[in-house]
């Protein structure tokens, strides 16, 4: 089962800027200077105090949730292969980790700051934590019949999260103290029976192609595992780059910032 379409967004960046005089000569470099790339690498880093906001431009809002849903299935054990005149039973092992990705293919591994900006917020809003990784692994017998492959496969149950990342900087970059990138879709797993939806595990058999008869031969017409995937993942869309940064006119995130520093 395939993940929901995602609505349509209109990718932009908004920068809150700064009402000194001394900085509006700045704001008006080219925008060039801050890219979504930096960004994000300045949320990685913890050169930027960055929270994940939204679905929309507004500091007090949290990200949006997606309803749960059962994700692609996938190979997750060895393959058996068949290639006697006999039935054959075997206990085949499986494991499997399924991580995160985003539209803006940033790298939210577990453990990483940039999960736990992620994590943060989503805790901030909601007041329970989002799982960025989800490991899994069993044991399970299966029978596969002469001349035919089999193997074990699973889907995990998945979530999306949608919203933008907010950069707060300490000292303005390129004019700048606040800068927004986004919106931004996160698919990461989410834990069993999510409102009802639950992990899903499988046996899959299917016959030999020719080309894999002939192969049989090498293994003297037995019965064997192998590394080989033959489960065919499902292509997914390419993830979009982070699209250059222009600052915006709204300059009220930066209130706060100058009337400490006047201080």
């Amino acid at each position: 089962m395939s993940s929901p379409r995602k609505n349509s967004w209109s990718w932009r960046i908004l920068g809150v800027g700064v009402a000194s005089t001394a900085l509006i000569g700045l704001a008006a470099l080219p925008a060039s200077a801050m890219t979504g790339d930096r960004v994000l690498r300045d949320c990685a880093s913890g050169f930027g105090k960055c929270t994940f906001n939204g679905p929309y431009r507004h500091e007090s809002e949290g990200p949006a949730i997606g309803k749960a849903y059962l994700g692609d299935y996938h190979q997750v054990s060895d393959t058996m292969w068949n290639c006697t005149t006999s039935p054959a039973k075997q206990t085949l092992t499986w494991s499997d980790t399924v991580g995160s990705t985003d539209s803006f293919d940033v790298s939210i591994k577990a453990g990483g700051k940039i999960a736990g900006v992620v994590e943060a917020s989503v805790e901030a809003k909601y007041g329970h934590a989002w799982m960025t990784q989800h490991s899994d692994s069993a044991s399970l017998e299966m029978t596969v019949k002469p001349g035919e492959v089999g193997w074990i496969s699973r889907a995990q149950v998945m979530r999306e999260l949608t919203g933008y990342w907010q950069t707060h900087y300490d000292n303005p970059q390129d004019g700048h103290y606040y800068w927004y990138l986004g919106p931004d879709t996160i698919t990461s797993p989410a834990p069993n029976d999510t409102e009802g939806v639950k992990n899903s595990v499988v046996l899959k058999t299917r016959p030999m192609t020719g080309a894999e008869k002939k192969s049989c031969q090498v293994q003297n017409a037995g019965v064997f595992l192998s590394k080989k995937k033959v489960e065919q993942p499902q292509q997914r869309k390419a993830p979009h780059a982070p699209p250059q940064a222009v600052p915006g006119k709204d300059d009220a995130g930066a209130t706060d910032e100058r009337q400490r520093k006047r201080s």
